[in-house]
């Protein structure tokens, strides 16, 4: 059964596959803004989060999400901005959501957390922790036999 939502930003009723709760058409307009901010970007180099908000009249939490989503970053010095912060540590980060000590963190987990479950399948499927069996000795076959 598909997951029915109301769109974030036009309130339509809409098929949710995923990501941000927004529909199709609402959407369509993003990627349009998001062209133009390339655009503007490609022409001015360098060009601050708020200067890209004013020239385009595009909303800074719009420009917050792109980078959020790796879509955009912020040059210049590593960890010196103050707009976008690591959502697990808190530090200064350039673009996406977490910095580069907590993404190898999480990597690391998650490699750690898929190796497992890999070991488990494997345990199941060669039999270490399946239903296992033993050879009854002649004499413990007879025993049962008899009773």
């Amino acid at each position: 059964m598909p997951d029915v939502r109301n769109c974030r930003k036009c309130g339509k009723i809409f098929s949710y596959i995923g990501g941000v709760p927004i529909c199709p058409s609402c959407r369509q307009q993003e990627e349009e803004i998001f062209k133009k901010i390339k655009d503007y970007l490609y022409e001015n180099p360098g060009a601050s989060v708020t200067e890209v908000s004013r020239e385009l009249d595009v909303s800074i939490e719009l420009i917050k999400r792109f980078l959020r989503e790796g879509r955009l970053e912020i040059v210049g010095e590593e960890g010196k901005n103050l707009l976008l912060e690591c959502e697990n540590c808190g530090r200064a980060i350039n673009s996406g959501r977490y910095c580069k000590d907590c993404e190898r963190e999480l990597l690391k987990g998650f490699q750690t957390a898929a190796n497992k479950i890999s070991q488990k399948i494997s345990d199941n499927q060669t039999g270490s922790s399946a239903t296992k069996m033993r050879y009854l000795h002649k004499l413990d076959y007879k025993r049962r036999e008899e009773e």
